[in-house]
């Protein structure tokens, strides 16, 4: 979730109107400052000690081959975060932290600590003391500080299942990232058949390591989250450990375990592990949609939002079809309706976190919503929310949807025979000519309702004409 703070927008006017952003300075903007100079440091003298290992070379190959398929997952990771996408600095920072901070603390600690345990006990025992059990616990720890920190300070961001899974994905990606660097580099030393296979298995077969490692550690934060008490405090340190678990039996069946041990882990643990996180993440997904229906009820009640818009602010598909119906009406149109949006949905969260967490946040929360309580009525007044809901849907059949309406009925005074041509469509003209209607005619309310001439899956009647439609 973000805080609201005055920026330039538009609406389907042309009307300016604050934006909703977070916008830090002070103190904060120069400890981030600082934050991130330390982190490029970090990554820079991390690729740094792999291009000494590797040659200048193999590093340049080992990061073309980890760059590659960076986007397309960090695409799929935030695939699920569509209800309250998280600010993308928050994700930037994740991924930025498991790239640089995080690798750099995990290629010390456990170089130095396999160095060490091989020389007194031989570098058979050095190597698994490396990948059992200092790999595990460092690196699991490291890229948790990160999820601690957005956990520990801004809360109202991390509040939930769904934003700890997101965020330990962009930290297991960005860790992945520069661990795939080295692996990459090393084998490109040996190159043809060996860097194809490495790129296989780590690129292709199991890009979702590190992240489903670090994803049961976010689960219980956002478990945490959702709790009082003292299981809020014992839950993270046992998913902790429960990843820690994971990333340990991982390396023991590549390193000891052979083919057979690495694909029996493979399909009997892994597979079965992300297949469970991503069922965690569809829940999740189906939940926030029922905060949005159980937290606009002040709005709902008030004649703000009436039953309809509500049904389509809790739907990812009925949100697409109304955003799409809103530009095309103009970029402006489209830019408010998706900000009405944006608008709802923090507002629902925030109420969710103060039910929750009461007291906690004060003053600044209570201000926050009442900006996003009439922002979203200055918004609503000012655009037809219009709910193009599928007729005939049915709840729960789509991520995010609840309650959808069964359809509206076509207005009673509406000339059913089709339009002619040259006739308005999208509320050109008069009234009269766009729909057929009796100037003395009672005029129904403003709604999506059933295309009477049958050109169009459904029309929008404003009140006095018809002003636009979604497609058969």
């Amino acid at each position: 979730m973000t805080s609201p703070t005055p920026g330039p927008a538009a609406t389907g006017s042309g009307e300016a109107l604050p934006a909703l952003r977070t916008r830090r300075g002070g103190p904060g903007r120069a400890l981030g400052a600082v934050a991130l100079v330390l982190l490029i440091l970090a990554g820079l003298f991390t690729l740094l000690l792999i291009g000494v290992e590797v040659g200048p070379v193999a590093l340049l190959t080992g990061i073309v081959l980890a760059v590659l398929p960076v986007p397309i997952y960090i695409a799929l990771a935030l695939f699920v975060d569509r209800f309250e996408p998280e600010p993308p600095r928050l994700l930037a920072w994740s991924f930025f932290w498991g790239a640089t901070g995080a690798t750099l603390i995990a290629l010390i600690v456990n170089t130095a600590g396999q160095s060490a345990v091989g020389g007194a006990f031989g570098s058979a025992v050095g190597e698994l003391y490396g990948a059992s059990l200092s790999a595990p616990i460092v690196e699991e720890g490291a890229k948790a500080l990160v999820l601690l920190a957005i956990y520990r300070w801004r809360r109202t961001e991390f509040d939930g299942v769904l934003d700890g899974i997101v965020y330990a994905a962009m930290v297991g990606l960005g860790f992945a990232f520069t661990e795939n660097i080295l692996y990459y580099g090393r084998t490109a030393l040996e190159g043809g058949i060996p860097l194809a296979a490495t790129f296989f298995v780590r690129g292709v077969l199991s890009p979702f390591a590190h992240p489903v490692f670090t994803g049961v550690t976010g689960v219980g934060l956002g478990l945490a989250a959702l709790r009082t008490g003292v299981s809020r405090r014992i839950i993270p340190v046992v998913a902790l450990l429960a990843a820690m678990f994971l990333h340990s039996l991982w390396n023991t069946s590549a390193g000891i375990g052979g083919g057979l041990g690495f694909l029996t882990v493979y399909f009997l643990v892994m597979v079965p592990v992300f297949f469970a996180l991503a069922g965690v993440a569809v829940v999740a997904l189906l939940r926030e949609g029922r905060v949005l229906r159980e937290y606009l009820g002040p709005e709902l009640a008030g004649g703000y939002l009436s039953r309809e818009d509500v049904a389509v602010l809790s739907s990812l598909r009925e949100r697409r079809h109304a955003l799409r119906a809103a530009r095309r009406q103009g970029r402006e149109a489209g830019r408010a309706r998706k900000e009405l949006h944006h608008a709802a949905t923090e507002l629902a969260f925030l109420r969710r976190h103060a039910a929750r967490r009461p007291g906690e946040g004060g003053e600044r929360l209570e201000r926050e919503e009442a900006t996003y309580a009439a922002r979203l009525r200055e918004l609503r007044a000012g655009l037809p929310l219009g709910v193009p809901v599928r007729r005939g849907a049915t709840s729960g059949s789509e991520p995010g949807q609840g309650d959808p309406l069964a359809g509206l009925a076509a207005p009673a005074f509406v000339d059913p025979r089709p339009i002619a041509a040259g006739s308005s469509t999208s509320g050109e003209g008069s009234a009269a000519e766009g729909s057929g209607t009796s100037p003395s005619a009672p005029q129904p309310p403003a709604a999506w309702y059933a295309d009477p001439y049958g050109q169009a899956r459904l029309r929008w009647w404003d009140g006095g004409r018809w002003t636009e439609h979604t497609a058969a």
